[in-house]
């Protein structure tokens, strides 16, 4: 009776062993076609549709219950389609060089997101899309490099969970002041900017994070 127990609980264990392995396996793989990604929808937890000609309608974004990762740059986006908002479990989401102005009035809902990239945006209207992005509870890694970005807006203050911003490669000319409410910013990358060597002087920036030129 001990030898049958013993051995049911070896191949229990054996099945959560190879049960664990197969999500692992799926949590990494990713989805680069949408007709693919539909088959079964619930399964696919990263998301690559990007340097593509896009058309999902409303209805099959809702079928992304368990996406993690999604990834629509260079996709020419006029517009981001506000059903992205209904990914609850959506932690990175990349909508870097498209050509859209505003963020979607609904992003608030990403309850879960972590990571955000809005990369070579020539058109975005950063001080109007501030607010929402404020708005987002667990959002700690913000992407605006590339951008023109000659300021920041005041109200970034607003991204109060926020870890690290990146702003390389745009014209700042000054270490941006409003960062220093950003209580608790570990990172800031303003490499690619056009700031003065005295600026840079350890010194003169000593705002209690790292700081990257």
């Amino acid at each position: 009776m001990k030898n049958s127990a013993i051995l049911l609980v070896i191949f229990l264990s054996q099945v959560i062993m190879a049960q664990n392995s197969i999500d692992s396996l799926q949590l990494k793989k990713e989805y680069t076609n949408i007709k693919d990604a539909l088959k079964n929808p619930e399964i696919v937890y990263r998301l690559n549709l990007s340097n593509q000609d896009i058309k999902i309608n409303s209805e099959d974004w809702t079928k992304f219950t368990n996406l993690q990762y999604l990834n629509l740059s260079n996709d020419h986006l006029k517009t981001i389609p506000n059903e992205i908002s209904l990914l609850k479990n959506l932690k990175v989401l990349d909508l870097s060089g498209n050509d859209f102005a505003v963020l979607p009035t609904d992003l608030w809902k990403l309850s879960n997101l972590e990571k955000l990239y809005l990369n070579n945006e020539k058109n975005l209207k950063l001080e109007e899309n501030i607010y929402m992005l404020g708005k987002l509870p667990k959002l700690k890694e913000l992407h605006l490099e590339d951008d023109d970005l000659k300021i920041l807006p005041n109200d970034i203050i607003q991204l109060k969970q926020l870890e690290k911003l990146y702003l390389n490669k745009n014209k700042f000319q000054n270490i941006p002041s409003q960062i220093r409410s950003l209580e608790h910013l570990q990172y800031l990358d303003l490499e690619g900017n056009k700031i003065k060597p005295q600026i840079m002087a350890p010194e003169n920036y000593n705002f209690g994070f790292k700081l990257h030129f």
